[in-house]
């Protein structure tokens, strides 16, 4: 037994490791905003368990900004305030710094196939387009005129044009359904919803507030 774990690569990937492989960080780390070509000569050079352990310096530092590109796509995708108007049109307003918008786009693109998705980008000042073929594209250009471009020559889908409600009372009335103030659990609140997600765009005086930052004399 002690030969066969001498045997064992001193290198080798440990179980709880949380880093990335040369491929996904080939295909991934250009969307970072600080990414540049001089990264990839580095990687290559390097082994991929290092990665993969966050070994050195380096490989920390790559797997660190492999982390900010996904939890920027991941909260844009479950934080972002949409509506959608009579035509079929779902709009809403994000912030991102990474060039994740197609990430964020099919995303919702997925979940309302027959809709043409409209996400305006205050970090670039540039409104993503996603249609109802998966086709994306990027305009320099407002919110308010891009919505009103692709809804001009769309018909009045009587579906959509029954449930026109914004994205606050949407979450009003799902928080309102849910909660109750016995089962109240701040922590667990702040966790699935971080401090930084209240920067986003659509949570920026959130309603989510009211339901966390309650005194504890509410409960007694």
């Amino acid at each position: 037994m002690g030969r066969l774990m001498n045997k064992n690569d001193p290198l080798e990937v440990v179980g709880c490791a949380k880093g990335h492989s040369h491929e996904e960080i080939i295909n991934n780390l250009p969307r970072h905003c600080k990414f540049s070509p001089n990264l990839f000569k580095q990687i290559k050079k390097i082994p991929e368990v290092i990665f993969r352990n966050s070994g050195t310096l380096i490989a920390k530092k790559i797997n660190r900004m492999m982390r900010e590109v996904t939890t920027e796509a991941y909260r844009a995708k479950q934080f972002t305030r949409t509506e959608i108007n009579n035509r079929g049109v779902l709009f809403g307003v994000v912030s991102l710094r990474h060039r994740v918008m197609d990430l964020v786009l099919n995303y919702f693109h997925e979940r309302w196939p027959e809709c043409i998705i409209c996400l305006y980008n205050e970090h670039s000042g540039k409104t993503g387009i996603i249609n109802e073929k998966g086709r994306i594209q990027e305009i320099d250009s407002t919110l308010k005129s891009v919505v009103e471009r692709v809804s001009k020559n769309r018909r009045v889908i009587p579906y959509f044009n029954d449930i026109q409600f914004s994205g606050k009372e949407i979450f009003e009335t799902l928080y309102k359904s849910q909660f109750i103030s016995e089962r109240e659990n701040q922590n667990y609140f702040k966790r699935m919803i971080p401090d930084s997600c209240f920067e986003l765009p659509g949570m920026r005086g959130g309603i989510e507030k009211r339901f966390r930052n309650k005194k504890i004399n509410d409960f007694l």
